[in-house]
């Protein structure tokens, strides 16, 4: 009788980690995009489409748009008049929250954030140079904020 309480203990600990499986957020992400020539002056207007196996969306520049996150990578392609098309390919990367589901929800949880996309994230901005194929990644994008808030950060008194 006793093993058959811990089995059941056992199922209903299982069902209760699957039920808060997925705690790393929404599958929604925005990206601001955002167009300039190769001299790193704004273009204004061009009409961008963002494509991943989620999904395509479209939008104009400057522009933010919300896109489905997923563990694959997002092309992007800004069009504007007879200018030469900007492609740019936005590195989706797994985000802290997805580690912490794999210690909290005992590895289900990433499981479905990975099939669902929520555990990853692609760059916040996506800057295209018209005319160039660039990558963008969010890691460059977190070292950037590291780095500027670094220099914000006061300097610790001496003694």
């Amino acid at each position: 009788m006793m093993l058959q309480l811990n089995r059941v203990g056992f199922a209903c600990t299982l069902l209760a980690l699957g039920g808060c499986a997925s705690i790393t957020g929404s599958e929604l992400q925005s990206i601001m995009v955002s167009t300039t020539d190769r001299a790193g002056a704004a273009v204004a207007g061009a009409e961008c489409d963002l494509e991943s196996p989620k999904g395509k969306w479209s939008v104009k520049t400057p522009g933010s748009i919300m896109v489905l996150r997923s563990a694959e990578d997002m092309q992007v392609e800004c069009r504007k008049g007879a200018d030469t098309p900007g492609l740019a390919k936005l590195i989706s990367r797994a985000h802290g929250g997805m580690f912490g589901n794999i210690i909290f929800g005992g590895g289900i949880g990433a499981i479905i954030d990975h099939n669902k996309g929520t555990g990853y994230e692609y760059p916040n901005r996506a800057v295209i140079v018209m005319g160039e194929t660039r990558m963008i990644d969010r890691k460059d994008e977190e070292t950037e904020e590291r780095a500027r808030q670094s220099q914000a950060a006061p300097a610790a008194p001496t003694r």
